[in-house]
Parts: structure tokens; sequence; C-alpha cells
């Protein structure tokens, strides 16, 4: 069975013993991501939308490094520091991104490790052909 994980360098993910992704033989798991760009900023801060978009983009690339694609994601999770002010937000942003795919996705109010973050997402995925055949190899 494959087995492959990828680490995208994070501050926390040594320290933490965990990787950005992970899959095992047809599942792959992505760990909750924030907008924290590749300097260390924190990209669009108050902008829950932009955050989203972004994160996004960070997860097809981490699905990307284990052989998979946003089509075969099947579960989201956000966790917004302000459901009322920053949910339309990220519905808006999730219709963009998997129109057409539609995983289950849930949101939660927490807390964030700084201000200005706005939403914190996780992604799991099952590789599979478009007629839901399972890919257990790869």
């Amino acid at each position: 069975m494959v087995v492959r994980t990828f680490k995208s360098g994070g501050r926390f993910e040594e320290v933490g013993s965990y990787c950005r992704a992970k899959r095992i033989g047809p599942f792959v798991f992505v760990a909750g991501t924030t907008a924290i760009e590749p300097t260390g900023r924190l990209h669009a801060p108050g902008d829950t939308y932009r955050q989203a978009m972004y994160i996004f983009g960070r997860i097809e690339a981490a699905l990307a490094e284990v052989g998979a694609e946003m089509r075969h994601v099947v579960r989201t999770r956000a966790f917004l520091t302000d459901m009322a002010r920053g949910g339309g937000d990220f519905v808006r942003a999730h219709g963009e991104v998997f129109k057409g795919i539609d995983p289950v996705t849930s949101g939660v109010e927490a807390g964030l490790t700084q201000p200005g973050m706005m939403i914190e997402i996780e992604a799991d995925a099952l590789i599979h052909e478009p007629d839901g055949t399972v890919v257990f190899g790869g």
C-alpha cells in the first residue's frame, strides 16, 4: 500500500511531529492550514475570503505532493475566529473552489493563533476515478 507524507516546512511540523499531508493508500488527510506565507507573514489580515482562497491554494499544492487533486476532496472543515463575520466569505470561497465537486463541509468558531488570522481549513480526500472507483495504487 502507498504511504506518502509531505512536510511544507512549517515551523511547528518538526516540533509537533506532524506533516502537512499524509496519504495511506487512497486516503489523504491535509492538516489544518492557515494563511501564513512562506515569509512568515499573515496573508490578508482580517479578510476571511482572501485567506480562504490562499489556504485552498496551499491545500491543492499539498494534495499534489502526495498524488491527489482537489477533485478528490470529500470533506473540509473550517475553523473561523468569527462565524457571523466570516462564515459567508468562507462559504463563497468554498463554493468557487469546489463547484461541481461538492465535498461535505463543517464550520466551527474557534480561537486562532494570531490577530488578523480569520480561518484555518483542513481537508480529507479519497483518490478515486470519476465513476467513483477507488484507486489503491499510485
